[in-house]
Formats: C-alpha cells, structure tokens, sequence
C-alpha cells in the first residue's frame, strides 16, 4: 500500500509540474508557443490537460471595461501605408472588427 501511494504522490507531482510547463508555455509570445507545442502531441496535451483552462488563465489580458485600448500600429488594407490607433484618439470614434468577412 505504501509503494502505490508513492507512485501516487509522484505521479501527481509530475502531473503537476508538466501543467505548469504547458501553462508556462502557453505564456510564451505564439510563435514560441507553437514552435515548443509543435514538438509535442497534440492529443496527449488536451486529452490530458485541462487546455481550454490553461490557455484562458495564460492570455487573459489585464484589461478592465472601460481602459482605453493599448496602441497598436498596422497595414492599410491596400498596403501602402500604416495607420497607428492613438493617431485616432479624441479625433474620431473607430471600431475594431476581429474576424474574417470570407
């Protein structure tokens, strides 16, 4: 009884420390992410893991309803120029459309 409580506890501990090494991971910039993720199994991390928990608490943001949106600089859609967010604060209202129209 004494050795399955061992391999209890270690097997426990492992567990632990390699969730802590996905959450870590998943902390990481993606494309540094996807790299080292890249390297494992995909099906042993979310048969095993709880991912979809992981990956909210690592990429939650720290903003609040109401905190401004933090600058950001990107293409026009033609590509000829940029056009950078705080350029547009208190001149004019402007919405930002996360997806895709195709």
């Amino acid at each position: 009884m004494r050795r399955a409580g061992k391999l209890l506890l270690i097997s426990g501990l492992t567990y632990c420390l390699a969730g802590l090494g996905v959450y870590l991971g998943m902390r990481q910039p993606p494309d540094a992410f996807s790299r080292a993720a890249a390297a494992f199994p995909a099906g042993l991390i979310f048969a095993t893991m709880p991912a979809e928990t992981l990956w909210k608490l690592a990429r939650a943001g720290k903003l609040q309803p109401g905190d401004p949106a933090p600058d950001f600089t990107l293409p026009t859609a033609d590509k000829t120029s940029e056009v950078q967010l705080s350029s547009h604060r208190g001149v004019r209202p402007v919405m930002l459309i996360f997806g895709s129209y195709t």
